[in-house]
């Protein structure tokens, strides 16, 4: 397709829609699928790859047909398996709505299933990050099913019977702290009283109390 831009140039313009199985009704995996795109095109056309509402576009000079071309080729077969591509952490908690620590801790206790681990390198640093990423298939699956929900209520009950038994046990220490004090303080009793009676015999013997 042949377009003009603001300056009046003409311009070569590509569209390709993603469709709601590759996106899972997410803006922020839209963009993380963007953004994978542009990693694998050459660097001085990547810019040239945006985001438009749900359709990604190339747009490029006239008289950059080669290249306009050759990058055409690159997303079309890209975009072949996009619908594979593993779901990322920020792009899980949107899908799903959940926060930073749910996924943490469904991921721990292993109702969120982990499709393996990426490593990448941050941008102008020389620190690597690895994290946890999912199959699509089954983040689609536990969106369809409102599994969330469930979770957070088995959380709630959860987080109720653990509070229960923190109760119970501070009170059994209190208890048992209380019956210790208690027997020390009657041991100190009976041994002051040992005291007080000490020597009581010779007194007795002496006849003073006659």
């Amino acid at each position: 397709m042949l377009k003009k831009n603001k300056n009046n140039e003409a311009m070569l313009v590509q569209r390709w829609t993603l469709t709601p199985a590759a996106t899972l009704g997410s803006a922020v995996r839209a963009k993380g699928i963007l953004l994978e795109l542009r990693a694998q095109l050459p660097l001085a056309v990547r810019k040239s790859l945006t985001l438009v509402g749900l359709d990604l576009v190339l747009t490029l000079p006239e008289d950059e047909e080669e290249d306009f071309r050759s990058v055409t080729s690159l997303v079309s077969k890209a975009l072949v398996d996009i619908e594979s591509l593993p779901v990322i952490p920020r792009e899980i908690e949107d899908i799903l709505t959940i926060t930073t620590g749910e996924r943490r801790r469904w991921l721990e206790d292993g109702r969120l299933p982990s499709a393996g681990t990426r490593t990448v390198k941050l941008r102008g640093r020389a620190r690597q990050i690895t994290f946890h990423v999912f199959d699509p298939r089954v983040v689609e699956d536990l969106l369809d099913r409102g599994i969330v929900e469930d979770w957070r209520e088995e959380d709630a009950a959860a987080a109720i019977e653990n509070r229960r038994r923190a109760a119970l046990k501070a009170k059994l220490t209190r208890t048992l702290k209380s019956g210790a004090k208690a027997k020390k303080r009657s041991s100190a009793d009976n041994n002051a009283a040992e005291t007080d009676l000490s020597g009581w015999e010779e007194f007795d013997r002496d006849g003073l109390l006659r």
